[in-house]
């Protein structure tokens, strides 16, 4: 914990020894056409950062604490927020000017939570009429060797992970390695590291995948099919790791279960493609129509109700009713909140003036490649999504081989720690301790292999 502390104050405090002539720099339009305060030396300043910090640390944590990770940054997005008010009024900043900034980040998390609410709303229904259950049963009742449902199992989440967020995904075919490899404790350790790694591949190449890359497609960085040149790179990421630790999966085969058949509900194969035609929706609308695509998914959320009411007029059962509120009610409160205290807290210490000296330290210091490279390494340590947002934020110019290369390194850094994406600390819970932070470690340098490979396809193939 320590060691994370002294990475974040290296990367918010040590700028400030090449920019205390700038500190007392009034009002400068630099922030995505909005203001900067320019006030990171004084001490009110530095304690926003100390908030964040002390904030992270909770999240980090949160396997041992048990504390949800949405509210230490909550809180820490109140307080930072209040200090920058403090300070903008300090200087003589106007009010509406405040609010502007304030807006500017609303803007930004309402966009992002209605298009994730959908599409988690639809991942939930899919849930309720047993599409995800269906496939775990066809998969344990098949009785594949341990080999075989190595490759299986990481496929299947690689792909599935493009259309679904990676914590979806890792958590539902995780769900299959803990069925068939209960009694096999190496299987699972493997099996979850492999599913950690498939999930945040097969989300890097595709807007649905990973919150990081549907970031970056809305700011309108690149065009939806932009991300599409990432699918080779996003491979090479997860063959080279899944090669080494398919060497060291039991030759064996799982005991049969003698487990039956598992039916799915009616509509449910109608869901799997509204959910298909509501992402199709979402891409007309930003190409063609130049609308934020979160209207498409809004579209595809009222046909998503809609059928919902014809599937209980077929089904007329009051008791098991197809209630579309309740799968709003199941989506991932957890996540949308913590994404709320992230933007709005980045948000606040971009306004102070954090992020422009992040920005000249990591990106005018050491040059596109090298700072995109880094910001995958820290998304080891630390969640892509504040990491991501703080490169969003920064009002950089870079050309489309670098964004891209950004979406790469974030969505894919996270592999290397267990405690580095989402997939990683939700498996660790679900493993019942025969996945931790040690298991994973122990294959952080295959997998740190398969992250600079990625980088060099993605040079080669795009550069």
């Amino acid at each position: 914990m320590l060691r994370l502390l002294l990475i974040f104050a290296s990367l918010f405090l040590l700028p400030e020894l090449g920019f205390a002539e700038e500190l007392a720099t009034a009002v400068a339009p630099e922030r995505e056409g909005n203001a900067i305060l320019h006030l990171t030396g004084t001490e009110r300043g530095i304690y926003t950062v100390l908030i964040f910090i002390i904030a992270y640390a909770f999240v980090v944590g949160e396997e041992f604490t048990g504390l949800s990770k949405c509210k230490p940054v909550m809180l820490a997005a109140a307080i930072i927020w209040g200090h920058a008010a403090v300070l903008a009024a300090s200087i003589g900043v106007p009010v509406e000017e405040l609010h502007e900034e304030i807006e500017f980040d609303l803007k930004e998390y309402a966009a992002l939570m209605l298009f994730l609410l959908v599409a988690m709303t639809y991942i939930n229904a899919m849930a309720e009429r047993n599409v995800f259950e269906a496939l775990r049963s066809w998969l344990v009742r098949k009785e594949f060797n341990y080999k075989q449902l190595f490759w299986i199992t990481g496929v299947i989440t690689f792909f599935l992970s493009a259309v679904a967020d990676n914590l979806t995904s890792a958590l539902l075919i995780g769900a299959v390695v803990t069925a068939v490899g209960s009694n096999n404790p190496k299987f699972m350790a493997i099996g979850f590291v492999n599913l950690v790694v498939a999930a945040n591949a097969g989300g890097a190449f595709s807007p649905f995948g990973d919150i990081t890359t549907l970031m970056v497609w809305q700011a309108g960085y690149a065009e939806f099919f932009d991300f599409f040149n990432l699918f080779i790179p996003s491979v090479v990421n997860y063959i080279i790791p899944a090669f080494f630790m398919y060497l060291a999966v039991p030759d064996e085969k799982p005991e049969a279960t003698g487990e039956e058949a598992v039916q799915m509900k009616q509509g449910a194969i109608t869901i799997c493609l509204l959910f298909a035609g509501t992402i199709a929706t979402a891409v007309c609308f930003k190409q063609f129509l130049h609308l934020p695509p979160f209207m498409g998914m809004m579209a595809g959320m009222s046909v998503l109700m809609i059928y919902g009411y014809r599937i209980n007029l077929l089904e007329k059962d009051e008791v098991n009713a197809f209630d579309i509120f309740n799968k709003v009610r199941e989506a991932e409160w957890d996540t949308l909140f913590f994404f709320f205290g992230v933007v709005f807290s980045v948000g606040g210490l971009a306004y102070i003036g954090y992020l422009e000296l992040l920005s000249a330290g990591m990106y005018d210091g050491l040059g596109d490649t090298t700072a995109n490279i880094l910001v995958g390494v820290l998304s080891a340590i630390v969640d892509n999504i504040p990491v991501m947002f703080a490169v969003l934020n920064m009002g950089l110019e870079m050309d489309l081989y670098q964004w891209l290369l950004v979406t790469l390194t974030a969505g894919v850094g996270g592999s290397m720690l267990s405690i580095g994406s989402a997939a990683g600390v939700a498996l660790m819970g679900q493993s019942n301790h025969k996945y931790t932070f040690f298991t994973h470690l122990k294959w952080t340098p295959v997998i740190a292999l398969g992250y600079a490979a990625s980088i060099f396809t993605h040079y080669l193939v795009n550069g």
